[in-house]
């Protein structure tokens, strides 16, 4: 739809309010912009008849000022006959950091020419509309909201931080002055128009503007606080400038103009807790966007920009921060959207285009236009149902971009498919990673695929080519059937699974004998598969020296007690010769009748587990351990960890049993014992241990033992205390940059990774 398709019911908005009078702006729209010009009001004008009606407070008049004192930080409502205040006139609220809600009974508009102030927060509400004009300024401390929806004046005394806001008034809400909140929220309400083309900031809140019926107003210290739950085709316009840690313009069924000129016109600036991020929402409406958005979190990392609509319509338009995600039910990407994504994209920020199949649309995605950038950021391109390049179009990164193509974005096995057409796909000056991923027997690729000869898989990825070409697992009966039928096959989760009401077996294994290697790679994409239950089986039997599993998360419980496969069983695998990264287990592996061995990741490794974890509870009347019950020659564990509880009858260990591979940079922390004391029992590592002391700790007090195992240093014991201090890990890297993190009030280290994702 052109842009002035999209103004037209904005236009018409204006033109039903100037036919019945109750428009007091002279608003007039261009193709190219939004020009207001308010008339000339009476200088002498101040709010009249206030009465409050609940909560106490005295109202007193000063030539052209007029105090409002409302004692002890308490909360008020007043309701007045009349609230305008004249270009030369103040009103000034002391309310400290309590609350005033404003409530205009009359039958005429609030004109704000001159100044309004508030020590604390203050609730305007006029149903025949609010307007701060290009001489107004409104100064408040705490929150400021200006509503023509009403608020029920019992559940604002309340104070319970849960406000409604509703009504059926076709006035506007308009600002063409200066908002701020030096230490709250800026809202503006309306169910017709809400308009900025002036200046709201609030650097320690949010600003927030929303068209509806009903609206819900809750407090958030973190994230945006106003939603609307019931729409009213309203609008909302921005062309002035909004400076906030965070922003959200949010019109529900009706339309989102975001109408930027020269500079940020709408900037989010994020605050120690709360992340740079603005929100343009219209989920059946349209959102427009023209010229620059930026969001940066407080540290100065790329904050988040969220644009959600029916219908999606760009002009010159950027996005500035560090992630940009668009919803649209179906989208083709022309010249106009595909130079916006480039511009973005070209800025450092990554970019998430999915189609969700809304309000009925087909849900696909067309790439009609051919977009190259430079640098790190990344492209994700993710179709309801089917994603389709057409002829000649290129896609291209010279830098170190990622690039995710895929059909069927929600795991619903629809059929969808990713179909090149001829198109070229070019990474050959990059070092950037491309997934392509579509469902079983949907693949109808037909392109160019350029890669990279001098590639090399980034460290601690797990990867093994730089284009990977992935069958979807969207199902329990998906897992074990695709990949059984291809154990070299490349697989990717396409949504959580949960496999309680499969009678599942491991793959690649008949009974309890393991019978095919898996030689494939398979990616979770930080999906879990839960309620495995590993006491039975494991999810993977045996992965192979060429085998991947990478990004996975595993939940399991205990099932059906059977005597599991000799030699261990780990929730993930029995037993591993190639690389497990980033996989993290959790639940119970317990069975209390079998003697052989359990673990909570793997029974047996001889390759690669790298930064991966489990949180399981581990039990067996034989052999158990937290992590891996027998880390064997060649196998190597690497910046990973064990937390939960260990119980073995004949022997225990916090992170494993027997070890005689290396072992780097882990630690354990769960609670380990055994039935006899006589017999092995270790914080970290039962036997074997001489390869297990590099950068490896345990918790002596939540593990209950002062032992972490031969060879260990009694010294890489340490308490709680120790353990959430990050200087007690020698060599351990816990820089802006490095691999561990202690997150605030934590009593272990996290990867990383995991705080991240």
């Amino acid at each position: 739809m052109s842009f002035s398709g999209l103004l037209w019911p904005v236009r018409r908005a204006l033109r039903r309010a100037r036919l019945r009078g109750r428009i007091w702006l002279s608003i007039g729209f261009s193709l190219t912009g939004l020009s207001m010009t308010p008339f000339a009001f009476a200088a002498g004008v101040l709010p009249q008849g206030g009465n409050y009606v609940a909560g106490a407070g005295t109202i007193a008049g000063q030539g052209n000022n007029l105090l409002i004192t409302q004692p002890g930080s308490t909360r008020g409502v007043i309701d007045w006959n009349s609230f305008s205040i004249g270009k030369r006139n103040s009103v000034t609220f002391d309310n400290g950091s309590g609350a005033t809600l404003n409530r205009v009974t009359g039958g005429s508009p609030s004109d704000i020419l001159g100044r309004l102030s508030a020590t604390g927060s203050l609730y305007l509400i006029n149903p025949q509309g609010i307007v701060v004009g290009s001489s107004g300024v409104v100064a408040t401390g705490g929150r400021f909201v200006a509503s023509t929806l009403d608020i029920c004046k019992e559940v604002f005394m309340q104070g319970s931080g849960l406000l409604t806001p509703s009504g059926d008034s076709d006035a506007f809400v308009i600002n063409l002055g200066k908002i701020s909140s030096i230490g709250g929220d800026i809202f503006l309400i309306a169910r017709n128009l809400v308009s900025n083309a002036g200046t709201l900031a609030a650097p320690n809140g949010t600003v927030e503007l929303a068209a509806g019926e009903v609206v819900l107003l809750q407090d958030s210290a973190s994230s945006r606080q106003m939603f609307v739950q019931t729409g009213s085709q309203g609008t909302i316009v921005n062309k002035g400038k909004i400076m906030a840690a965070q922003v959200s313009l949010q019109a529900a069924d009706g339309n989102v103009y975001a109408l930027a000129g020269r500079g940020s016109r709408i900037r989010a600036t994020g605050t120690a807790n709360r992340d740079g991020h603005v929100w343009l929402v219209a989920e059946s409406g349209s959102v427009e966007q023209l010229g620059k958005i930026a969001a940066r979190n407080a540290d100065g990392s790329g904050g988040t920009v969220d644009t959600q609509a029916a219908r999606l319509s760009f002009g010159n338009a950027l996005v500035d921060a560090g992630q940009w995600n668009l919803s649209t039910p179906a989208f083709t990407i022309d010249d106009v959207s595909a130079q916006t994504l480039q511009r973005s994209l070209n800025a450092g920020t990554s970019v998430d285009l999915t189609t969700t199949g809304a309000n009925g649309a087909t849900g696909d995605l067309s790439f009609a236009s051919s977009l190259r950038w430079s640098g790190p950021a990344s492209l994700t391109l993710a179709a309801y149902r089917n994603l389709s390049l057409a002829p000649t179009t290129t896609i291209a990164n010279d830098g170190t971009g990622n690039l995710t193509l895929r059909g069927d974005a929600t795991g619903m096995n629809n059929g969808g498919n990713v179909n090149g057409n001829g198109g070229t796909v070019d990474w050959i000056n990059s070092t950037g990673i491309i997934s392509i991923l579509s469902d079983s027997g949907r693949q109808s690729y037909h392109w160019l695929l350029l890669d990279n000869p001098n590639w090399k898989p980034p460290a601690d990825s797990g990867l093994s080519t730089q284009i990977t070409l992935y069958t979807l697992v969207n199902t329990a009966a998906d897992l074990e059937e695709l990949v059984s039928g291809d154990m070299g096959g490349n697989y990717a989760l396409g949504r959580d699974i949960d496999a309680s009401n499969l009678s599942f077996s491991t793959i690649g294994s008949q009974g309890f004998q393991v019978t095919a290697s898996f030689s494939g790679q398979f990616d979770g994409m930080g999906h879990t598969i839960s309620n495995i239950s590993p006491s039975l089986n494991a999810v993977f039997g045996d992965i192979s020296g060429f085998g991947v599993v990478r990004n996975l998360i595993v939940n399991a419980h205990t099932g059906a007690m059977q005597t599991p496969f000799f030699g261990g069983t780990g929730i993930l695998a029995i037993n591993n010769a190639g690389k497990v990264v980033n996989v993290f287990t959790s639940g119970e592996n317990i069975c209390p009748s079998c003697n052989n061995a359990l673990a909570g990741l793997v029974g047996s490794n001889e390759g690669l587990i790298e930064r991966s974890g489990s949180s399981a509870s581990v039990g067996s009347p034989g052999y158990a351990a937290g992590l891996v019950f027998t880390n064997e020659f060649g196998g190597t564990i690497d910046q990973s960890y064990a937390t939960g509880s260990v119980t073995g009858g004949l022997a225990a260990g916090g992170l494993v049993v027997n070890n005689y591979g290396t072992i780097n940079q882990s630690f354990a922390t769960g609670r380990v014992q055994t039935g006899n004391a006589s017999l092995s029992v270790a914080g970290f590592c039962a036997n074997s241990c001489s390869t297990a002391s590099n950068g490896n700790y345990w918790n002596i007090e939540a593990t209950g033992q002062a032992f972490g195992g031969p060879n260990i240093p009694a010294s890489h014991g340490l308490t709680t205390a120790q353990m959430s201090d990050p200087s007690s890990f020698t060599g351990w890297d816990f820089g802006p940059e490095g691999t561990w993190v202690m997150p605030t009030g934590a009593t272990y280290p996290v990867l990383r990774w995991q705080v991240l994702h």
